[in-house]
């Protein structure tokens, strides 16, 4: 790959751009590649919650573990999954536990093996110790700038 600067360069750049840079990279390629598959997001980190619970769980279990993934508040993810509710993707039980339909899991299955895909596009090129370092320095980041961060 040919960067954009000379090293000297780029090492002036702002990390403000380049990580917002990177972060609209990304989302809108997930997005895009997902709303191929007939989902959102949103949807997706609906269904990964319940396919990947050892145990059933609320929409208050689901909305506690991504209520940081949305700026839009919580009531937006409420109407993701009441849209995994309609589309046959998830059943509510009158106790309000949440669980995936067997249409659900094969729909799971075929976007996770989407978001694997996904994985290796933005990976390639980039080794393991790579990605931690840049991980850390974007953590880093954020501490110094007192901000927080935790991804579930």
């Amino acid at each position: 790959m040919e960067y954009s600067h000379s090293d000297a360069e780029l090492v002036k750049q702002p990390i403000g751009y380049w990580s917002w840079a990177a972060y609209k990279a990304v989302v809108s390629r997930t997005h895009g590649a997902l709303a191929e598959l007939g989902t959102t997001q949103p949807q997706w980190w609906v269904l990964a919650q319940l396919a990947r619970a050892e145990q059933p769980r609320t929409r208050d279990d689901v909305s506690a573990v991504l209520r940081d993934y949305l700026d839009t508040g919580p009531e937006a993810l409420g109407a993701e999954i009441d849209a995994t509710v309609e589309r046959g993707w998830v059943t509510e039980s009158a106790a309000g536990r949440l669980g995936l339909t067997p249409e659900g899991r094969a729909f799971f299955d075929e976007a996770a093996a989407l978001q694997d895909e996904l994985w290796a596009e933005r990976h390639a090129g980039i080794s393991d110790e790579e990605y931690l370092a840049a991980l850390k320095v974007l953590q880093r980041f954020i501490h110094n700038t007192g901000g927080q961060a935790w991804h579930h």
